[in-house]
C-alpha cells in the first residue's frame, strides 16, 4: 500500500495543476447541484415498523391528511386578572384565528373559543389554536416567518399574550454558525503555532474546507432525492473538517521532516503520502467502517446518517492523498519557515531527544505500573455517572424563543403533561364506543391527569382518545405511562388498540437503540480489531487500543450525564436546561469517537511500530516513536477538541450534546489513554506487545510504515526519476 500511495502523490505533484483543476471542478458542479437539485432536510426521527410510527401513519390514513400533517399551537394568555370571554379579549382571539387562516400554506386554524371543540382551560385564562399546515414536505421558510410576524403583531396587542410551537416554527439547523467560525479560527491558531507558518496553516484549513464543501454539497444534493434528517449535514461538516484538517497535517508534517533531512520536494511529498498518507487510509477505513456499521441498528435515519458522514470522510481522506500533494508541490520549500529552509538544504537535522514531550514519555515509561493505574482510576470516576444515564428524542426548545415560552405558557394553564399527550388509536368496528369504555379505566393509572373523549372517525371505523399525563413530556413517569397503557389495553377484544404521540416514539427509538448497541459494538470493534492487527501485525497492541477505548467512552458519557442531565456547569456551555440526553447520543457518539480514537492509536503506534521494526529496543521504540509523532497527535487532539467544542454553544439540541461528548472524548483519548494508558501500557509488555501467533503470520502486511519504499528498487528509481530539481 505505502508503495501505490506514495506513487499516487507523486502523480499528484507533478500534475498539480490538472489536479487543482479536478478538485475546483467538482466544487463547483457540487454548487450548481446543491443549488437546482436540494430538498427539504426532516426534523422526524420515527423509525418505520415501530407501533408509535406504525399508528400515526394509520391515523393520517383514518381521519386525513391534516391529522397527521405539520401544525404549530398558537398559546393566548389573558391579561392578568381577566378571562378571555370577556367581549374585548373574545374579539381578539377572533380576529387572531382569522388572520392565522389567511397565512401562506395554512389548511386551518382552530378556535379555541368555539363551544363545539374548545381549546381553552377551567379557568378561560389560557388557550391555544391549532393551526394545521398541506404541507407533506414541511413548511417553507417564507411560511414558518409568517406564522412568527403573525404572532409577533399579536403579542401584547390589548394585553394578551401571544406565542407559539410545534413543528412548524421548528427550523432546520444550519452549518456554519458564529460559534463554529470560533472553532475553525482556533483550529487556524493551533495549525499556525504547530507550522510556524501561517501560510501553511492556511492551506491546511483551506484542503479541508474543501473536502466539507464537497461532502456536505453531494448530502445536499441528496435531499433532493431521498428523505434525510436535519443533523446530517452538521454531523457530515463537524466530523469531516476535524479529520480533513488532521489528515492532512499528518501528511504535511511527516513531508517537513523528509524536506529537512535534504529530501527534495516530490520525493518528500511520495515518501509523506506513502507513508504518512497509508495512516490516514488506515485511520480514514477505521471511522469508516465505524460510521457505516451503524447500519446494524435497523434505524433508516441512523443509518443515513452514518453513510453521509462516512462518505464526508472519503472526501476527506481522497483530499488528502491528491489536493494536498498538488498543493504542496506548488508551495515548494515555502512550507518550512524561512529560518529553517537553508538548514533543510543542508546536512539532515538532528533528532530531538529533549523537550516536554520526551520527558513526558520517560517519566510513563519509567513507572509503567503506577501511570496505567493512575489513568485506569481517574477515567473510571468520570464514567460514574453514566449509570444514571437516561435518553429521549423530546427536545426542549432553547430558551428565549417564542416556542419556550408557549410550552411553559401551557404548562401553567393546562399542567405539564398537556405539552406532551399520549394518544390512543382504535381500530375496528365500534371503535369509539370500545375507547369510550376503556377510556373509562384508564383514569387509574399512575401519572394520569385527564382522560379526554374518544374522537371516531367519519364512519366509526376508528376513533382516537388522548391521554393527557401530570408530568412532562421527557419524564420518567409518563415514559412509564407509555408501557403502562400497553399493557392494559393488550387485553382488549373487538379493536385494535396502539400508543402512539411523541413520547411514544421516543421510547420505541430507545428500546430499538438498546438492543442494537450490544450488536454494534460486537461488529464494529470486531472489525477495527482485524484491520488493527493487519496493521501492527499484533494481537496484544489491537486490545490495549481498544481497552482503552472503552474508558474513554464511560469518561466521555460520564462527563456528558454531569453536565446535561446533573447540570454541573451547564453555564459554561450555555445549557438552557438540564434533561436526558438525546437518544442517539450513545450510539452516534460510540461509532465516532471509536475511528477517532484508533486514528491515534494508527498515527502514535505505528512510529513505535517503525522504530521496532528497524531493530530499535521495545523500551526504547516507544519513547523514539512518541517523540517523533507525539508533537503531532497533540496538535491534532487540540483541533479535533476545538472544532467539536466550537458546535456546543449554539444551543441546537440536536448537536449540542453529541458535540460536548466528542470534544470531551478527544481531550481524555489523546491526552489520557493514547499518551499515558497506551504508552504505559506497551512498556510493561515489552517485546510480547509485538507477538503474533505463528498460526496468524499468513495475514498480508499492509505497510503502513512505509518499510516497501525502502526495500524496492523500483520505488527508489521512480523517486530519483521525477525529483524536483529545486
Amino acid at each position: 500500500m505505502a508503495v501505490l500511495l506514495s506513487r499516487l502523490g507523486t502523480s499528484s505533484a507533478r500534475h498539480r495543476f490538472a489536479v487543482l483543476a479536478v478538485w475546483l471542478l467538482v466544487l463547483v458542479a457540487g454548487g450548481a447541484g446543491a443549488a437546482t437539485l436540494a430538498g427539504e432536510t426532516s426534523t422526524d426521527f420515527a423509525i418505520p415498523g415501530q407501533e408509535s410510527t406504525t399508528a400515526l401513519e394509520r391515523i393520517g390514513e383514518e381521519f386525513g391528511g391534516a391529522a397527521g400533517g405539520v401544525s404549530a399551537r398558537v398559546v393566548v394568555v389573558a391579561p392578568e386578572g381577566a378571562q378571555l370571554t370577556t367581549p374585548e379579549n373574545a374579539a381578539a382571539v377572533t380576529g387572531l384565528v382569522g388572520t392565522l387562516t389567511g397565512l401562506p400554506g395554512v389548511a386551518s386554524a382552530t378556535n379555541p373559543l368555539d363551544p363545539a371543540a374548545p381549546g381553552v382551560n377551567a379557568e378561560l385564562t389560557t388557550a391555544y389554536s391549532t393551526v394545521s399546515y398541506d404541507a407533506p414536505g414541511g413548511v417553507t421558510p417564507e411560511q414558518r416567518e409568517a406564522l412568527l410576524s403573525a404572532v409577533e403583531d399579536a403579542d401584547g396587542d390589548g394585553g394578551l399574550t401571544v406565542a407559539v410551537t410545534g413543528q412548524a416554527v421548528e427550523e432546520v439547523p444550519a452549518v456554519g454558525g458564529p460559534s463554529e467560525v470560533i472553532g475553525v479560527v482556533v483550529a487556524l491558531v493551533v495549525l499556525a503555532v504547530t507550522y510556524g507558518a501561517l501560510a501553511v496553516a492556511g492551506m491546511n484549513l483551506m484542503t479541508a474546507l474543501v473536502g466539507v464543501g464537497v461532502g456536505v454539497l453531494g448530502i445536499t444534493i441528496a435531499t433532493g432525492f431521498t428523505d434525510l434528517s436535519s443533523t446530517t449535514p452538521i454531523l457530515a461538516a463537524m466530523l469531516g473538517l476535524a479529520v480533513g484538517i488532521d489528515y492532512t497535517l499528518f501528511i504535511v508534517t511527516r513531508h517537513r521532516q523528509e524536506l529537512l533531512r535534504g529530501t527534495d520536494v516530490r520525493t518528500s511529498i511520495g515518501l509523506a503520502v506513502g507513508t504518512a498518507g497509508s495512516a490516514v487510509v488506515t485511520a480514514g477505513l477505521t471511522v469508516v467502517i465505524a460510521l457505516a456499521g451503524l447500519f446494524v441498528a435497523g434505524i433508516p435515519f441512523l443509518t443515513q446518517m452514518g453513510l453521509a458522514a462516512a462518505g464526508t470522510i472519503v472526501v476527506a481522506v481522497l483530499v488528502a492523498l491528491t489536493l494536498v500533494p498538488a498543493v504542496l508541490s506548488l508551495l515548494g520549500q515555502r512550507v518550512l519557515p524561512r529560518r529553517r529552509r537553508t538548514a533543510a538544504a543542508g546536512s539532515p537535522a538532528p533528532a530531538r531527544d529533549r523537550g516536554f514531550l520526551a520527558g513526558w514519555i520517560a517519566t510513563v515509561t519509567h513507572r509503567p505500573v503506577a501511570w496505567l493505574l493512575l489513568a485506569i482510576v481517574t477515567l473510571a470516576a468520570v464514567a460514574i455517572p453514566v449509570a444514571s444515564m437516561r435518553t429521549t428524542l423530546i427536545q426542549t426548545p432553547a430558551e428565549g424563543t417564542s416556542a419556550a415560552r408557549a410550552d411553559a405558557l401551557l404548562a401553567e394553564g393546562f399542567g405539564e403533561g398537556f405539552n406532551g399527550p399520549i394518544t390512543v388509536l382504535f381500530e375496528g368496528d365500534g371503535a369509539a364506543a370500545a375507547a369510550a369504555q376503556v377510556g373509562t379505566g384508564l383514569a387509574d393509572l399512575d401519572d394520569v391527569a385527564v382522560v379526554a373523549p374518544p374522537v371516531p372517525n367519519a364512519d366509526d371505523t376508528a376513533a382516537l382518545l388522548t391521554v393527557v399525563p401530570e408530568s412532562g413530556p421527557s419524564s420518567e413517569a409518563t415514559e412509564q405511562l407509555v408501557t403502562d397503557l400497553r399493557d392494559r389495553l393488550a387485553g382488549v377484544d373487538g379493536v385494535e388498540a396502539s400508543v402512539t404521540g411523541a413520547t411514544a416514539v421516543s421510547v420505541d427509538v430507545a428500546q430499538s437503540l438498546d438492543e442494537a448497541l450490544p450488536v454494534y459494538l460486537l461488529l464494529v470493534v470486531g472489525l477495527a480489531l482485524v484491520l488493527l492487527v493487519l496493521v501492527f501485525r499484533s494481537l496484544l497492541v489491537p486490545l490495549v487500543g481498544v481497552l482503552g477505548f472503552l474508558l474513554t467512552i464511560g469518561a466521555a458519557l460520564g462527563a456528558t450525564v454531569a453536565v446535561f442531565q446533573w447540570g454541573w456547569l451547564a453555564d459554561v456551555v450555555n445549557l438552557d436546561s438540564t434533561g436526558p440526553l438525546l437518544s442517539l447520543t450513545p450510539i452516534l457518539v460510540i461509532g465516532i469517537l471509536f475511528g477517532l480514537a484508533m486514528d491515534y492509536q494508527v498515527f502514535l503506534v505505528s512510529r513505535m511500530h517503525e522504530a521496532h521494526t528497524h531493530g530499535t529496543p521495545p523500551m526504547e521504540a516507544i519513547r523514539t516513536g512518541f517523540r517523533q509523532a507525539a508533537p503531532v497527535v497533540v496538535a491534532a487532539a487540540l483541533i479535533m477538541f476545538s472544532v467539536f467544542a466550537g458546535f456546543v454553544p449554539a444551543g441546537e439540541p440536536t448537536i449540542k450534546s453529541i458535540a460536548f461528548a466528542l470534544a470531551i472524548g478527544i481531550l481524555v483519548d489523546a491526552f489520557v489513554v493514547r499518551m499515558v494508558l497506551v504508552p504505559a501500557a506497551l512498556a510493561l509488555l515489552g517485546e510480547r506487545a509485538w507477538w503474533l501467533p505463528r498460526w496468524l503470520r499468513w495475514l498480508p502486511v499492509l505497510d503502513v510504515e512505509g518499510a516497501a519504499l525502502e526495500k524496492d528498487p523500483a520505488a527508489h528509481r521512480e523517486r530519483e526519476l521525477v525529483g524536483d530539481p529545486r
